[in-house]
């Protein structure tokens, strides 16, 4: 299986979409309700979104294999030092086959490249997919976040940070 990492273009659109979608999803499923999920993402997720966000490069790298989008990744420098992991997504039938693990090295490559000394990232409590991934590459727990969102849900996230610099 060769996997390419590369920058999104806007032919990733539709896929980049779809693995967001679904990936977010399964993170909160049995804790949001299913209406507040379809309303998130019909915002994030949505085609212009996602084609603005690969404009502005909040989406920085996806993963291909045979030209098919099967992951991607983005995040942004927050900070003269910090960078942020924004989303990681990897299509379900495609886990456990390094290709998370290779989007976050190339997102980590190129903040280290902007001058980031550490990285953060949000991941929802209870999310088993995510967590051990991030904690096996480093990343230690920093906090807890609750935000009520607009349907009037707790909604809770793990902040974590790992050194980089």
């Amino acid at each position: 299986m060769d996997i390419v990492i590369e920058k999104p273009s806007h032919q990733h659109i539709t896929e980049i979409a779809q693995i967001c979608a679904a990936g977010w999803r399964q993170t909160v499923e049995g804790r949001l309700s299913k209406a507040y999920q379809d309303k998130n993402v019909a915002y994030w997720y949505n085609h212009d979104k996602v084609r603005s966000d690969i404009d502005s490069g909040n989406y920085s790298h996806v993963a291909l294999i045979d030209s098919k989008v099967v992951g991607t990744i983005g995040g942004a420098m927050t900070g003269p030092e910090r960078g942020d992991v924004y989303v990681l997504y990897v299509d379900e039938a495609y886990r456990y086959q390094g290709i998370g693990r290779r989007l976050l090295g190339a997102l980590t490559d190129k903040q280290i490249a902007e001058g980031a000394l550490e990285q953060w990232v949000s991941v929802e409590k209870d999310n088993w997919h995510g967590i051990p991934f991030y904690k096996a590459r480093g990343f230690v727990l920093q906090g807890e976040q609750m935000t009520e969102v607009a349907s009037g849900e707790t909604q809770v996230s793990l902040k974590y940070r790992r050194d980089v610099g």
